[in-house]
């Protein structure tokens, strides 16, 4: 499935080619945004069937998914994701990008950010499916609670 980061402030779009695909900084990066508020390696994507996974990699200026600083995400279409001050809108399939997101204005955005009501597939029941082990939970949060300022 085709994935893309659609940039909100303008510049070329991000296509997630690769099934991993490294940010930041460095010129060996799959995707290089050459700003200093960028880490040299600043986060992973992974593109998956229906959705991309991001993980931070230790960042200074954070990964951001729908405002909320990030260690590890899920991706959903239409999702924003915010690398250091970079923010980008998650296009999944052969969606033409949209001018009209930049031209239009907040009436427009609006109309994007309206969630989608189609129904997910059901999964399908495996048969002689073994147990599962039962799910170790992470020592680190998903999500970085950061301080009031004050």
């Amino acid at each position: 499935m085709r994935a893309r980061l659609s940039p909100i402030d303008g510049g070329p779009p991000i296509e997630l080619v690769k099934e991993l695909t490294v940010v930041g900084r460095n010129d060996d990066c799959d995707v290089c945004i050459d700003h200093k508020s960028v880490s040299k390696l600043h986060c992973v994507l992974v593109r998956t069937d229906g959705l991309v996974l991001v993980r931070d990699l230790g960042s200074t200026n954070g990964t951001r998914v729908n405002g909320q600083r990030v260690r590890r995400a899920a991706l959903l279409p239409n999702d924003l994701i915010g690398i250091a001050g970079y923010r980008y809108r998650v296009k999944f399939g052969s969606e033409p990008e949209a001018p009209a997101e930049k031209a239009a204005g907040p009436a427009a955005r609006d109309a994007a950010d309206e969630p989608d009501d189609t129904p997910a597939p059901e999964p399908s029941p495996l048969k002689n499916k073994e147990p599962e082990p039962p799910l170790k939970r992470n020592a680190l949060p998903d999500v970085i609670d950061e301080p009031k300022k004050g």
